[in-house]
């Protein structure tokens, strides 16, 4: 028979409206008495549930993360009752009924036996500014989609300059573009080609050699103020991100030194990570937690498919993004991208290459280092773990040794 491991545990079925919270508690003599209350989630019916934990000396109490409405009762929570974010999907797993009462005394039983394993929640400053990091990254987005809406206008126009200029967002080209809207000459839009640009000056002119709408104009003007604005929210936010960096300066400048990692981004990997990695234990948990590694699904001795779980959306989107960047470096992560795109593909490849950036962030913050790039040949790896397989099927084939070539004779 399993032994509980806790005295008296509390399982909260969480709402947006309400939150039903069952305590079961076991007596000296071992009898098991099990109470049930409803609480309102505004303020004052989260100091009414922590006052009612607290008389009833409940040890822990733990709640699905489900939502996000769980976030305002674990701030309650925090700091007055030992409290724990469970996955849903574990809870699952264990048969049980489906009623808002049951649901929250199945929660406290599962956590009175310790059969739950409670999840990673930052600490509360870093909690509220992914607030900010995961914001920043919805306005990116926005602003991605009005640059391209933009260009589909100019299109519509007849404008051709995004077939001529490499980045229609460039300096040259937003220039071009606000002197479109303003109505200037041709010759007038041929003085804003700076730089490598001017090589291709009579493609631009001629490009943008077609009469603009009033209509078009007027979208495009709308369009233009709109992504200002935008940009300058995004510049707002990354002042307001930068200046919450101070408690974890070292960390921050730390995590600048690997390949691919600015400052915004060392920022967004602090806001979704933390800077304590023994939270995690080890990086093989970490890159579980995040979804970056292969799942675990074997039956009956076989592999079924290893796809990758769900993890953490925002830190593996960042990982990809950071991937991405650290591939055109001139690092081991570039010749790790060469020697495993040919077999996996971009996108999985992407994938293994974030995993693997973020087992050396772990690394880095758990023992404060810097990066140090140590140089690995992957392509000389990569043959010398194939060779003895191409030399056989050389052999095979009659490729090897080499034939000797014959000589023309005149």
């Amino acid at each position: 028979m399993v032994e509980p491991i806790l005295q008296c545990s509390a399982g909260l079925d969480v709402h947006k409206m309400s939150v039903v919270a069952t305590v079961q508690c076991q007596g000296p003599n071992g009898e098991l008495t099990e109470q049930t209350r409803s609480f309102t989630t505004f303020k004052r019916g989260r100091q009414e549930l922590c006052r009612w934990l607290k008389d009833n000396a409940v040890e822990l109490a733990v709640m699905e993360s489900t939502g996000s409405y769980w976030k305002s009762i674990y701030a309650s929570l925090e700091g007055r009752v030992r409290a724990a974010v469970v996955n849903a999907y574990h809870v699952r797993r264990v048969p049980g009924r489906k009623t808002d009462v049951t649901d929250s005394q199945w929660l406290a039983s599962l956590a009175r036996y310790g059969l739950l394993r409670a999840s990673f929640i930052p600490p509360r400053d870093l909690r509220e500014l992914r607030l900010i990091s995961r914001q920043r990254t919805k306005l990116q987005g926005i602003l991605a989609g009005e640059k391209n809406r933009l260009h589909k206008v100019l299109d519509d126009a007849g404008i051709r300059l995004g077939g001529v200029v490499s980045d229609i967002n460039g300096i040259s080209a937003q220039a071009i573009i606000d002197g479109l809207i303003q109505g200037q000459s041709l010759e007038q839009l041929a003085g804003y080609v700076q730089g490598r640009l001017r090589r291709k000056l009579p493609e631009v002119v001629e490009s943008v050699d077609e009469p603009l709408g009033a209509r078009h104009r007027f979208v495009l003007e709308q369009l233009r103020r709109h992504i200002r604005y935008l940009e300058q929210e995004l510049g707002a936010m990354d002042e307001y991100l930068f200046a919450a960096m101070n408690p974890y300066q070292s960390q921050w400048e730390l995590l600048q030194t690997l390949p691919g990692v600015d400052r915004i981004a060392a920022a967004h990997l602090i806001v979704e990570l933390g800077v304590d990695m023994e939270r995690f234990g080890a990086a093989d948990a970490l890159a579980s937690w995040a979804g970056m590694c292969p799942g675990n699904n074997e039956s009956a001795g076989k592999r079924h498919s290893g796809k990758t779980r769900k993890g953490n959306r925002a830190l593996r989107r960042l990982l990809c993004e950071i991937a991405n960047a650290a591939r055109k470096t001139s690092s081991q992560f570039k010749g790790y991208y060469h020697a495993l795109v040919i077999r996996r593909g971009h996108k999985r490849t992407i994938v293994a290459l974030g995993h693997k950036l973020l087992r050396v962030i772990y690394a880095m913050l758990k023992h404060g280092v810097a990066y140090c790039d140590p140089q690995v040949d992957y392509d000389a790896l990569q043959v010398h773990r194939n060779a003895p397989r191409w030399i056989r099927a050389l052999k095979r084939y009659g490729y090897w040794p080499r034939p000797a070539t014959r000589t023309a004779t005149s």
